[in-house]
């Protein structure tokens, strides 16, 4: 049985979307970029630097990260996981700059997961750091101070399908195929 870590933003909750959804409310009259034209990894790089307060502002709000929508199949993928016995856990990195970031996290994995996933909850500036088999993430590179131990796999995302060298999860149905589980 593998150890698989599952990161959170965009690949179990829908971060882009969510950032999407409440700038267009806020900033009618503001350009945005829609998800399938966002070509690098960081909302903040894509933007005009005269936005960056405006985007972290969003991400400061408290109920930002509790109130994501699931990414289709995320969560049912992960109970699937469970069900044949492999070890998954969520291997999330806070966002410093937003105080209620991490306790959000919890309070999410609660709601979309079941309080018995809070025990499987990692958060972890640098995922090198943690043990697995497999990180499923939406990051094109994921660095850190270790060699990591787990493979890398990529969760299909517009902004890292310049990553072609890696395994891809285009959608939660197939991993069992991909991870060849």
């Amino acid at each position: 049985m593998a150890v698989i870590l599952v990161d959170m933003d965009d690949v179990l909750a829908q971060f882009e979307a969510g950032f999407l959804d409440i700038w267009r409310r806020l900033y009618p009259d503001l350009p945005y970029i829609p998800l399938p034209q966002r070509d690098v990894f960081g909302i903040e790089k894509q933007y005009p630097p005269e936005f960056r307060e405006k985007i972290r502002a969003i991400f400061r709000t408290p109920g930002f990260f509790l109130n994501l929508e699931p990414v289709p199949g995320g969560p049912e993928a992960l109970r699937q996981m469970l069900d044949q016995g492999h070890q998954v856990f969520i291997c999330t990195a806070p966002m410093v700059e937003c105080v209620s970031c991490s306790m959000e996290k919890f309070q999410w994995t609660e709601r979309h997961l079941g309080h018995d996933f809070l025990k499987r909850l990692t958060i972890a500036s640098d995922k090198t750091l943690v043990r697995g088999d497999f990180l499923i993430d939406d990051r094109p590179e994921v660095t850190g101070s270790m060699a990591p131990v787990w493979e890398h796999v990529v969760f299909d995302c517009a902004y890292n399908r310049s990553q072609i060298t890696k395994r891809r999860l285009a959608f939660w149905p197939d991993w069992r195929r991909i991870l060849g589980l």
